[in-house]
């Protein structure tokens, strides 16, 4: 995918603060954080939306969130509290299209 902003940044083509990286999985810093600490964990593998991810590979669902499990961790948020969010499609509030999900914390986050 040629214009995916996260396909760039994983290739190299974008410069990010990234925080992880293993075969299947990328993890960097949000330039627009929305608490202390604001992290996008995303497939290596483009997938616009989780409704295109086909069933037979949902185990990097799983895969991304023992990552950012592990990143919770190394950031100083699991015990104090972290949000996991994923928005899909446009009135989900989705901009970027390559599957990606949200770990954030650092503060009192408001329901």
């Amino acid at each position: 995918m040629k214009e995916c902003l996260f396909c760039k940044i994983i290739k190299g083509e974008i410069p990010c603060d990234k925080v992880y990286e293993d075969e299947t999985v990328y993890a960097f810093k949000d330039i627009n954080p929305k608490a202390p600490v604001h992290l996008l964990v995303i497939p290596k593998k483009h997938y616009p939306t989780l409704n295109d991810l086909p069933d037979e590979e949902m185990e990097i669902i799983a895969h991304i969130h023992c990552v950012m499990k592990k990143l919770a961790l190394e950031f100083g948020v699991a015990e104090s509290g972290y949000r996991v969010l994923a928005n899909i499609n446009k009135e989900g509030g989705q901009v970027v299209y390559h599957v990606h999900y949200h770990l954030i914390g650092g503060r009192q986050l408001r329901a």
